[in-house]
C-alpha cells in the first residue's frame, strides 16, 4: 500500500474510530456510575463491542478510567457552554443549565459519586470557563433581584450540584422519570433559592 492510501484509509477509518472511543468513553461513564467494581467485558457490552476492541483503545482498566474521567470533565463542561448561560434572563438561563446538566448525569454520578475519581483529574483538562459562567450566571441573578442575594454565590452554586445530582440519581433508578428530571429540580430550586413567588 502506498503512502498516499494508507493516509487515505487512517483518514476514512478516523470517524469511525472516533465514534467507537467515544461509545467506549460514555458506556464507561454510565456503567461505572452504577458500579464501580464493573469489568471491562461489562463496558465492552454496554458499548456494543467486544472486550478486544475495548483494549485496542485502551490499554487496561486504569487508562479507560482516566480517560473517562477527562472525557466527563469536557462533556459537563461542553454542556454548560452550550446553555449560553450569558443570554436572556437570569431565571430562563438557570432552566437551560439545569437542564444540560441532568442531560450529563452520568457524569456528574460518575466523578461525583467516587472522590477517588476526582483525584485523577489533571488540572490541564479542567478548564474554569464553564465554572465560571455558573458564578457568573448565579452574580447576575442576585444583582437582577432573582437569587436570594443574602447567601453566597458558593452556596446556591453547590445547592445547584446537590439537586443536580439528586435529581439524575432518582431518575437513573426510577424514581423519578428521566423527562421529569429537570422540571423537578428546576422546582426545588426555585423554591428554595428564588426571591418572590
Amino acid at each position: 500500500m502506498t503512502s498516499t492510501s494508507a493516509e487515505s484509509t487512517a483518514s476514512a477509518e478516523s470517524p469511525t474510530r472516533s465514534r467507537t472511543r467515544r461509545a467506549i468513553l460514555t458506556a464507561a461513564a454510565t456503567v461505572l456510575a452504577r458500579n464501580r467494581s464493573a469489568t471491562l467485558a461489562e463496558i465492552a457490552e454496554a458499548a456494543a463491542v467486544g472486550r478486544t476492541t475495548v483494549h485496542r483503545y485502551f490499554a487496561d482498566r486504569d487508562e479507560l478510567i482516566k480517560a473517562t474521567v477527562a472525557d466527563s470533565i469536557t462533556a459537563i463542561g461542553d454542556s454548560i457552554l452550550d446553555a449560553r448561560l450569558e443570554e436572556g434572563p437570569a431565571r430562563e438561563a438557570m432552566h437551560r443549565l439545569i437542564t444540560a446538566m441532568v442531560d450529563t448525569y452520568e457524569h456528574m454520578m460518575f466523578l461525583w459519586g467516587e472522590p477517588a475519581m476526582l483525584e485523577l483529574i489533571d488540572p490541564a483538562d479542567n478548564p474554569d470557563i464553564a465554572d465560571r459562567s455558573v458564578r457568573e450566571l448565579i452574580a447576575r441573578g442576585q444583582a437582577e433581584g432573582v437569587f436570594d442575594p443574602d447567601v453566597s454565590v458558593d452556596w446556591i452554586q453547590q445547592t445547584l450540584w446537590a439537586l443536580t445530582y439528586t435529581g439524575g440519581e432518582a431518575g437513573a433508578k426510577g424514581e423519578l422519570p428521566r423527562h421529569g428530571v429537570a422540571a423537578t429540580v428546576i422546582r426545588t430550586f426555585e423554591r428554595g433559592l428564588y426571591r418572590g413567588n
